[in-house]
């Protein structure tokens, strides 16, 4: 995975998944919930659904006992001694929840905290902890997959797809917007071209939407092939580190390496296919970016699907710590991934317009590696051999 710039992992026992899973059937899942729904003010208890877990927290119950057993004994270790306004000391169920709603609602500080009874500042504290904690414990579930077997079953997914061989990702950024005062001047670096104050995320997918590699903490005004370069993936493809093996797609057919797509705002490399462009393109180069488009969408629904269940990164944040807002991008990356691996129904919905960069223009990188074009036409002439008769 490329890290998070800002964000220094330090090495703990990772808490396998099987252990939490276990630890999670333990939790207590019964009168918790009732009382802790009961403490909700405001707008949110206006609402019919304000009773329901899934309509607060957006996640389903299994999803939620699960990420409370992985972070338990971070929580606990550290001291604390965070209340309700009426004394009664906060549990492990209380803080995740409360940062689960900090996350994926986008409200403010103090909007979260009228709505629970708490101080702004106590949500912020709450929150923090339980990123600091996902950081650690949930870490597992973000990762390039560590065997043959699992990129195997990568690959034969993107082929069911499309017809796209040896696939083993897309990818795809977007742009996660903060509102910074335009008066200073260090700030004139985080204006992307839309002219918005922007952090960048870039992302590799598999077919289930999962994220495999995020690089996040450039600034928007970086174009995405900057991105992609400046990423520990870049380095490992061009290394010949990942991305290497081949495959003979048929007897005396073209010899395609594994590789992922992307649309034009990426440069044409030999493990990165991006689509023809131009007008005058031939019917099979036509057929190509077809499918290739197809096969890409993954991505945007991956990244639409992101934005729309962690609002806290859908909107303006303002002065946000450009320090930990990496860690806050990489941690919701994090719990997508739970929320998919839990097989989690109450993820959030997915926009129909599959846009995660609303009034974003397509960028265009006009690069092309000598061995990218090669690597490109193979792929084309596969999928027109392929044809019916």
């Amino acid at each position: 995975m490329g890290p998070a710039r800002g964000f220094k992992k330090r090495r703990r026992p990772e808490k396998k998944a099987d252990a939490a899973v276990k630890a999670a059937a333990d939790l207590d899942s019964g009168d918790w919930w009732d009382e802790f729904s009961e403490r909700i003010t405001g707008p949110l208890s206006l609402s019919k659904e304000a009773g329901r877990f899934e309509s607060v927290l957006k996640i389903s119950r299994k999803a939620f006992n699960y990420i409370c057993s992985l972070v338990r004994e971070d929580l606990i270790t550290k001291t604390s001694n965070f209340t309700f306004s009426n004394g009664q000391q906060m549990s492990i169920n209380d803080q995740v929840a409360i940062a689960l709603r900090r996350l994926n609602s986008g409200d403010s500080l103090l909007s979260i905290g009228l709505s629970f009874g708490l101080n702004h500042s106590t949500v912020s504290q709450v929150t923090w902890r339980f990123v600091e904690a996902i950081e650690e414990r949930g870490i597992h579930h973000l990762q390039w997959p560590n065997s043959e077997q699992e990129l195997e079953m990568i690959k034969s997914k993107f082929e069911k797809m499309q017809g796209l061989p040896n696939c083993c990702g897309a990818i795809d950024s977007t742009h996660i917007m903060m509102c910074l005062p335009a008066a200073d001047a260090s700030n004139k670096v985080w204006l992307d071209p839309e002219k918005n104050h922007s952090m960048v995320m870039q992302a590799i997918v598999d077919p289930n939407m999962r994220f495999r590699d995020i690089v996040t903490g450039w600034p928007g005004s970086m174009s995405e092939f900057s991105v992609l370069r400046s990423s520990g993936f870049f380095k490992l493809c061009e290394k010949g580190a990942r991305l290497k093996r081949k495959k003979m797609t048929e007897l005396g057919g073209p010899e395609i390496g594994e590789y992922i797509v992307g649309d034009s705002a990426f440069p044409l490399l030999p493990w990165l296919i991006t689509p023809y462009q131009g007008k005058e393109l031939s019917e099979s180069m036509k057929r190509f970016n077809n499918k290739h488009l197809s096969t890409r969408m993954v991505a945007q629904r991956a990244l639409t699907k992101f934005k729309d269940t962690w609002r806290i990164l859908q909107g303006e944040m303002w002065r946000p710590d450009k320090n930990r807002l990496p860690r806050i991008i990489l941690v919701c990356c994090v719990l997508h991934n739970i929320i998919i691996d839990m097989g989690d129904e109450e993820g959030g919905a997915t926009s129909a317009a599959n846009c995660h960069d609303m009034s974003y223009k397509q960028q265009i990188c006009s690069f092309s590696d000598k061995d990218g074009v090669p690597a490109r036409d193979k792929l084309s002439q596969y999928l027109s051999s392929r044809l019916p008769p």
